[in-house]
């Protein structure tokens, strides 16, 4: 049995009458039109022009003929294409039929399954004092002071303040920086440097290679190799504040130690509950696309896989890295977009049916609350954000992303969900 398709091939064909009577009448705006030397315009015989500008003319019957064929054949079939329809297998000759194959992807028919019968696990994702804990750690490092150390060599624990340049081997721009501290013995520190700096003195230069692994989180140093020329300016060490109600006050607009893990907490409520709908929505669409096995439009595909791309460029140029000086092979990584790419498709065609079907609609209301949430963070009106998206023609397409919210909603509210462990589900994910 051939593998199920969206692709359609219509062959079709023109009347022989019709060709000709249309031939006929591009050549006579031809004539009228046409400078021919010898003759005035507009008095060149027919017969003439139609041997002179015999392929343009033919051109014109095509462009003239073709696409219109095609449509009428498309809405007799009452089909749905989804890719521009391409032309092929042409056979025209005058005085006969003018036969052709067109060529072209519609979206698939399919039946829906039990989508409100959903089930999956998902993990707890409670909030405990421990996290609470956790961030004002966090918080206490990002305020912390460093003061000088003297009369003694760089050990584990320190903080080097160095002035380095490294040169990548086989050329390209180098890294400089006149002062930057550089945290010794810790884990995120490139090994080079804690066996070259350690036992240092300031004042002292040294010289050294840094190989850095192709999965270094920084794209701009993965996988290359630098020499390293540092000099060291100084020693520093951490002073951590005091957790208590004065660092409160010195970090945040809490007036007391209790308010500020009140503040905490709730941020990363509201982390959680974002992060919640997220994976939950990642779960509904996951099970429906379980569910169903249909073929999806090629050209839809490659449009994700371009969509999917583009996040990942948007991703290094939002950290700073220009993506054609990263190293990465972006014809493979495109290519292996495409079972993600595929389900992305089968998804958004699958929750579309189940909103048709639901009656899911996104109200006006619904659209301005949007609006002025999405204007909250910036500065122009909910008015003046409504007039420019519609005039760039994305307001549809929010209007869509909303809908497909607002169904996933649905779904996960019809849902059987069986809350566990979060070790269990990171374990089951796998």
């Amino acid at each position: 049995m051939a593998e199920a398709t969206c692709r359609r091939e219509l062959e079709l064909e023109i009347p022989a009458e019709e060709v000709t009577k249309k031939i006929e009448s591009v050549a006579k705006e031809f004539a009228r039109l046409a400078n021919v030397p010898g003759f005035r315009r507009g008095k060149a015989p027919v017969s003439l022009i139609r041997r002179k500008f015999a392929e343009d003319i033919k051109g014109e019957v095509l462009q003239s003929l073709v696409p219109e064929r095609v449509e009428k054949a498309v809405a007799e079939q009452k089909l749905m294409p989804v890719s521009q329809p391409q032309v092929d297998k042409l056979d025209f000759n005058e005085g006969q039929p003018l036969k052709f194959r067109a060529v072209f992807e519609v979206l698939p028919e399919f039946v829906l399954g039990d989508y409100k019968s959903l089930a999956f696990e998902m993990p707890t994702m409670d909030i405990t004092d421990a996290d609470v804990t956790k961030t004002l750690e966090e918080m206490r490092e990002r305020a912390a002071a460093f003061a000088p150390v003297e009369g003694r060599a760089i050990q584990d624990g320190d903080f080097a303040q160095v002035k380095l340049l490294g040169t990548p081997e086989g050329g390209g721009d180098p890294l400089q920086a006149e002062s930057v501290l550089c945290h010794i013995g810790a884990e995120e520190t490139m090994e080079p440097f804690n066996t070259n700096l350690r036992g240092a003195n300031a004042g002292d230069h040294k010289n050294f290679d840094a190989e850095y692994p192709a999965d270094y989180p920084d794209p701009k140093l993965a996988g290359k190799k630098y020499n390293y020329a540092v000099k060291v300016l100084g020693i520093k060490t951490k002073k951590l504040p005091e957790i208590n109600d004065e660092f409160a006050k010195d970090v945040s607009d809490a007036t007391s130690l209790d308010e500020l893990k009140k503040k905490v907490r709730e941020g990363l409520e509201h982390q959680r509950d974002h992060k919640h709908k997220e994976l939950l929505h990642e779960k509904v669409l996951a099970e429906n696309v379980k569910q169903h096995d249909f073929p999806v439009p090629e050209a839809l595909v490659e449009h994700q896989m371009d969509v999917r791309l583009e996040r990942v460029v948007r991703s290094l140029a939002a950290q700073g890295v220009d993506p054609r000086a990263v190293n990465v092979d972006w014809v493979t990584l495109r290519k292996r977009q495409q079972e993600r790419a595929k389900d992305d498709v089968k998804a958004e065609l699958i929750i579309d049916r189940v909103a048709t079907a639901e009656n899911i609609d996104v109200t006006d209301e619904e659209l301005t609350h949007e609006l002025e949430h999405m204007a909250g963070h910036s500065n122009e009106s909910a008015e003046a954000l409504r007039a420019r998206l519609t005039k760039q023609g994305t307001l549809d397409r929010m209007k869509a992303k909303l809908r497909s919210d607002k169904t996933l909603d649905w779904l996960a509210q019809n849902a059987k969900i069986k809350t566990v462990a979060a070790a269990n589900a990171a374990t089951d994910a796998k």
